[in-house]
């Protein structure tokens, strides 16, 4: 009975025991002192409950990170790593400041993994999370001056208020590398960077090499990133310090609710972000590459590249493609070679070309005091200097960009582009100018051919209206409307007619012609008449009928009988002429001059009615 006793609350306590919450350590820092440590689960936050940070992992436990975030969005955004190429395998990790003040990050076993290995030694230290995002170590008696800051090593992620940097002889050492995937911070193939030595340009590159040339600064942004003109003084602005050692590179929101990023992928592309409020996402606002002319040096060398044209690659004026037949195919990695060598003591000259992304300059001389003059002397002074350019676009330009044997990795770029002078032989110049001015004498040769067909067909047009007018004219027969068509002849009655010829009788009958016969008439009046009846199968129609009718009507002459009037009534068409009473009318149309009489009555005829149809 006892055993069992003793069985029973075993189990009560066991059940207890098991269903007893399980809690985890959370504790919440504004700052971390010499004798404080954080721990998976607590949280270090900034001021104004901007940015958070702590351990965190990926949904694998053996794997954690400490590193930074934003506090209020969701899901996790993260955007700096301490200890990105050595996580923690185990769920003991701990972040502190050890005797020498520098802040490390620590395993279960207690071995430090992750230092900041602070160069000064403070009795004294204290860790604060900025609302820039910016992790700082610094004295705790109050100094400004930080001893260390994690803005000083960029991961894949840039903030307003971090810089990059780029010694002018030593060349980049503050920059962004990418992540090597989503799930994983360790340090990536790509960075993102300001290249020297050279004049400073914005790369983006994978190892050694160059994926994406965002082009050189000129005073307002990176030659290449239109971004940068578009968001200055609305969103962002861009601050840039270029002195004899160092060139950086900083963005700042306009004002504090703006919450922006920058990230490097894991495959090289830059994707700037603004979080919105409204919709609670990230919207990208821009990304690079952006097309096929980003790709750097996608046309090889001397060449230029335009989005907007088919083919984008094209050999710079003045070259031609070293390999033509894989230029053909669209393979223009073989670049542009010159087609006449340059010669310095002949008279080389320069070309300009307009709203351009200026090659790579990496190679390049610059010096910020020259003028644009003074730049093109020295180019035409140096037999390698195969074009120029100001380095400073701003108050009409000033300072000088001198490029040196082959250019590399040009584009147009009509919205924040500027203009470079590349450098030809005087015959290329010569040449250039002869296409010119044949272009012109072409163009203006094409506007003149097309005033003059203009007005050919302006004129025929109105030939055109006035002849098919005149031929609507001419051709409606139809009863009253075709009685109306002229007033050129007096229209008689077909009853008047037939009764002045005695129902055209053939003892009125004066003779027959190739359209009908002719009658002899008496009308009321006492005049006589003669009466041409067109014979409904002597082939002449209506046209043939219409045109006697006009041109007789019109024309006089001492060979020509005078038309007096016609008469149409359905298919009856007659022509009614004046009698010749000293001659017998069969004379003039029948006699011995009826062929000549009828020569020229045709060519008459004819002539009038090219004459009508001109007008």
């Amino acid at each position: 009975m006892e055993n069992n006793n003793k069985g029973l609350m075993l189990m009560v306590f066991s059940f207890f025991f098991c269903s007893m919450p399980t809690f985890s350590r959370q504790n919440y820092f504004t700052t971390i002192a010499p004798n404080q440590f954080m721990q998976y689960g607590d949280t270090l936050v900034s001021a104004a409950g901007m940015y958070e940070a702590g351990f965190f992992n990926f949904g694998d436990s053996q794997r954690q990170y400490f590193g930074i975030w934003y506090k209020k969005i969701s899901p996790r955004t993260i955007v700096w790593v301490a200890n990105r190429n050595t996580p923690v395998h185990n769920s003991a990790a701990m972040l502190k400041l050890n005797d020498q003040g520098s802040l490390v990050i620590l395993d279960g076993s207690k071995g430090v993994i992750w230092s900041s290995n602070s160069t000064r030694i403070v009795v004294k230290s204290v860790v604060q999370l900025l609302d820039s995002g910016n992790l700082i170590l610094k004295d705790a008696n109050g100094s400004q001056n930080f001893l260390w800051e994690s803005f000083d090593y960029p991961g894949n992620t840039f903030l307003p208020g971090m810089k990059l940097k780029s010694n002018l002889v030593t060349g980049p050492y503050r920059y962004l590398t990418s992540w090597r995937s989503p799930q994983d911070p360790a340090e990536g193939e790509c960075s993102y960077r300001i290249d020297m030595p050279g004049f400073p340009q914005l790369v983006t590159a994978k190892g050694a090499t160059v994926l994406y040339r965002g082009g050189s600064w000129n005073g307002f942004l990176f030659s290449s990133v239109s971004w940068h003109w578009q968001v200055t003084n609305k969103v962002m602005n861009f601050t840039v310090v270029f002195n004899d050692k160092e060139f950086s590179y900083e963005y700042q929101t306009v004002n504090k609710s703006i919450i922006a990023r920058m990230i490097l992928d894991p495959y090289g592309n830059s994707q700037r972000f603004l979080w919105s409020d409204s919709t609670q996402i990230w919207k990208a606002i821009s990304s690079r590459p952006a097309d096929q002319c980003d790709d750097y040096s996608l046309c090889g060398i001397n060449s230029n590249c335009n989005i907007n044209e088919f083919p984008v690659c094209e050999c710079v004026e003045g070259f031609m493609p070293k390999f033509e037949l894989q230029w053909e195919s669209s393979d223009w990695s073989g670049g542009c070679l010159r087609r006449t060598k340059l010669n310095c003591l002949n008279g080389d000259g320069f070309l300009k070309y307009t709203n351009m992304k200026l090659p790579d300059t990496s190679s390049s001389y610059y010096n910020k005091s020259f003028s644009l003059e003074e730049c093109k002397t020295m180019c035409l002074k140096n037999c390698s200097c195969t074009a120029y350019a100001n380095s400073d676009i701003r108050d009409g330009g000033s300072g000088c960009l001198l490029w040196f044997n082959n250019i590399m990795d040009m584009r147009k770029h009509p919205d924040v582009g500027q203009d470079i002078y590349i450098r030809l032989a005087s015959s290329e110049l010569d040449h250039k100018k002869n296409k010119r001015n044949l272009k012109r004498v072409g163009t203006l040769a094409g506007v003149s051919a097309f005033v003059m067909l203009l007005t050919v067909l302006v004129l025929v047009t109105s030939a055109s209206r006035k002849k098919l007018g005149y031929i609507k004219k001419l051709f409606r027969w139809k009863d009253r409307k075709e009685k109306e068509d002229t007033n050129l002849a007096t229209i008689f009655d077909f009853s008047t007619i037939n009764n002045a010829t005695n129902n055209f009788s053939d003892t009125n009958k004066l003779g027959e012609g190739g359209f009908g016969p002719v009658y002899k008439g008496l009308m009321v009046d006492g005049q006589e008449i003669a009466v041409k009846r067109l014979s409904k199968t002597s082939g002449q129609g209506s046209e043939e009928f219409k045109n006697e009718v006009k041109l007789m009507a019109t024309l006089q002459h001492r060979n020509l009988v005078k038309l007096l009037g016609c008469s149409i009534q359905q298919d009856e068409k007659l022509l009614i002429y004046e009698f010749m009473p000293n001659r017998s009318l069969d004379y003039f149309i029948f006699g011995l001059n009826f062929h000549t009489n009828q020569f020229y009555f045709s060519q008459v005829y004819s002539c009038h009615n090219v004459v009508l149809m001109l007008n």
